[in-house]
């Protein structure tokens, strides 16, 4: 799977959190369009057999692939917050962003003819609302560098925690 190593914010699921109830799905799709239809929503749940479930949204990747592939300049991406934007004037729907994406997170919709991406609900003033509305808090609006600074922590405490006291110490005389 691809990795992003974007300095934006962008939804993230643990996948350890997420029981695949698709709950975002239905609150996006909603939010975004009025209707409850998963398939209208701008974040996906994935499963990999019955092993991994997980969610996917837009990553806010640095030097976005799906704007660099646009051959109309449709797109665009947010200095500041990493937001991909959609010129719905300059759309043709031809899907090129769809296959730039390596995270899936980009579709065309059917009925406006428009590519669709997640924009972290930044029209709602409580912010992205799969975020809000998950009932196991496996997703979060968070940074790749607060993710890995949260995984260096949890990894210093386990070693603090269980393999430090595991080792024997040494008695020393003076």
């Amino acid at each position: 799977m691809a990795t992003t190593t974007s300095k934006f914010k962008n939804i993230e699921c643990d996948p350890d959190l997420c029981i695949g109830c698709q709950i975002c799905e239905y609150v996006c799709s909603y939010t975004k369009t009025s209707e409850y239809n998963t398939y209208r929503s701008r974040i996906r749940t994935v499963r990999v057999d019955e092993v991994l479930i997980t969610a996917l949204a837009c990553r806010t990747c640095d030097n976005a692939p799906c704007v660099i592939a646009c051959p109309q300049d449709a797109l665009s991406q947010d200095p500041e917050t990493g937001i991909i934007r959609i010129d719905a004037r300059k759309c043709d729907a031809c899907a090129w962003c769809v296959e730039a994406c390596d995270f899936g997170a980009i579709s065309i919709n059917p009925d406006s003819k428009l590519a669709e991406i997640c924009d972290q609900c930044e029209d709602q003033e409580d912010g992205p609302q799969c975020v809000l509305w998950c009932p196991k808090e496996a997703l979060k609006l968070t940074t790749p560098e607060q993710e890995a600074q949260k995984a260096r922590r949890e990894a210093i405490k386990s070693i603090k925690d269980e393999v430090l006291p595991k080792i024997p110490l040494k008695e020393t005389t003076c």
